[in-house]
């Protein structure tokens, strides 16, 4: 039923906009450039990004954990790293050494597991307060990233230079903000994937105004939560709006908004000869289903799959979790709700 709505919408919004002149003018010059090849990816959330490894109700990673993932059919995964707390403000902006260990040694079970890693900086909370005062300092940490990274296969280690930008960090400012971080990748890496997303949280909104270097390497990303009222009701850490338990999906507005949306990044594709990649989606645990959460996953996935994108789900475990750490065990339906098998 719920494609069905979906494919109905779809049709609806294509009788609207095909052939208008607006979508007429997005034809690029050139083909577009190939898309970065994510494939199947999940996120290592509540592992490396919280105030300390494992908090937020995670727990540390371990070597098995991205065997697991393989073996499970993923490509990549996406690993969230808090930076702020582990190095100086002031230069030479030193990284705590035992933490850059610590992500030398999760990398390196990713890798060595045959994943792709997606390295990103994540909760630089400073930056998004006072993005150009804090713009060396970010910049002098992707520094030390890039040295200790230097050597490391290009086609399959890829930096993510900031996660969701917000507040008084956008598209004013961002590429002024991100340049001493993407000069410092660059002086060591010059043809290594860089990731960029956009203001406000990297919604997918924010790709009709994203600002892009003139770098063939970089590669746009944008996180899709929507509906927000649906994907994260009763989460608290959206206080003082949290969206209120109850809210079903889809409605028939809410496939028509998908449809749009799919729309909007064959638009992107077309407009900017780039292919962008879903760095996030999910649902919250807490109040869904798992049946529902399987529902929208797939949903989710089956539209977005005509635009060749890659999309990394939100997340291994700990919250809106793919795996059962107690239980040992992959949730039943979300991992063939994405294209995979579900064999154990």
């Amino acid at each position: 039923m719920t494609q069905r709505i979906l494919t109905t919408a779809l049709a609806a919004v294509l009788a609207l906009t095909s052939g208008t002149p607006a979508m007429a003018a997005t034809a690029p010059s050139a083909p577009p450039a190939k898309p970065l090849p994510v494939g199947t990816c999940i996120n290592m959330g509540n592992t490396l990004e919280p105030p300390s490894e494992g908090a937020w109700g995670g727990r540390p990673a371990r070597k098995d954990d991205f065997e697991r993932i393989k073996a499970a059919g993923f490509d990549t995964v996406r690993l969230p790293v808090r930076w702020d707390n582990k190095s100086l403000s002031t230069p030479p902006y030193a990284v705590d050494p035992k933490w850059m260990d610590r992500v030398q040694q999760i990398v390196d079970w990713a890798l060595g597991a045959g994943l792709n890693v997606i390295l990103n900086s994540h909760h630089f909370d400073p930056i998004h307060e006072d993005p150009l005062a804090v713009a060396e300092w970010h910049g002098g940490v992707w520094q030390q990233i890039a040295a200790r990274f230097k050597d490391y296969p290009e086609d399959r280690l890829w930096f993510e230079l900031e996660n969701e930008p917000h507040k008084n960090f956008n598209h004013t400012n961002l590429l002024a903000t991100l340049a001493p971080a993407l000069k410092a990748v660059r002086a060591l890496h010059p043809t290594r994937a860089v990731i960029i997303g956009g203001e406000n949280w990297s919604g997918i909104r924010s790709l009709e105004t994203l600002p892009l270097p003139d770098d063939p390497n970089v590669y746009p990303t944008f996180h899709y939560y929507d509906p927000f009222t649906y994907t994260h009701q009763g989460a608290e850490w959206t206080a003082p709006d949290i969206p209120p338990v109850g809210r079903a999906f889809p409605t028939t507005e809410d496939a028509a908004q998908l449809a749009r949306d799919v729309l909007a990044i064959e638009a992107f594709k077309a407009r900017t000869g780039r292919v962008p990649f879903m760095g996030e989606v999910g649902a919250f645990d807490r109040h869904i289903p798992l049946a529902d959460r399987v529902k929208y996953h797939r949903m989710i996935t089956d539209a977005f799959a005509p635009t060749g994108i890659g999309i990394c789900v939100w997340a291994y475990a700990n919250t809106f979790p793919f795996y059962d750490l107690d239980k040992g065990r992959w949730l039943p339906g979300l991992r063939g709700a994405l294209g995979l098998k579900e064999s154990e």
